[in-house]
């Protein structure tokens, strides 16, 4: 798979086992862009972890939250250390582009995204009414 450019470089994209050594290890936090409604029915379980989405579900389809930027630089410095996760790793690819390229130092895409997480049986955290 070739690696989608920005005028900052290359996102580089990492499988689960390495964003979890590197949200445990490393001081790495993870920025899940799925919808909230995603977020909610079950997600990565770590301690450092946000949800901003990238996109939202509309009666027309999808559409690219305009403040996602701004959500982000909101709630993390540009020389944090983060990984971009979404459900099977398109939306998050193209978010690490978008931080990429407002100068964001550290960001790394979790390929196959909260199903490749789920699929390699790494701890999750559900709702009381998704268990």
């Amino acid at each position: 798979m070739e690696a989608k450019k920005s005028s900052s470089g290359a996102v580089e994209t990492i499988d689960v086992h390495q964003a979890k050594d590197l949200i445990y290890d490393s001081g790495y936090t993870y920025i899940d862009v799925r919808t909230t409604e995603e977020f909610n029915k079950g997600h990565v379980d770590v301690k450092n972890i946000l949800n901003i989405p990238y996109m939202f579900s509309t009666p027309e389809g999808r559409v690219i939250n305009p403040r996602f930027l701004e959500q982000v630089i909101s709630a993390c410095s540009k020389e944090d250390k983060l990984i971009v996760g979404c459900q099977s790793g398109v939306r998050s690819l193209h978010a690490s582009v978008v931080l990429l390229e407002a100068e964001f130092k550290h960001i790394k895409n979790m390929g196959g995204g909260y199903a490749a997480w789920v699929e390699n049986g790494l701890p999750v955290k559900k709702t009381k009414s998704e268990l």
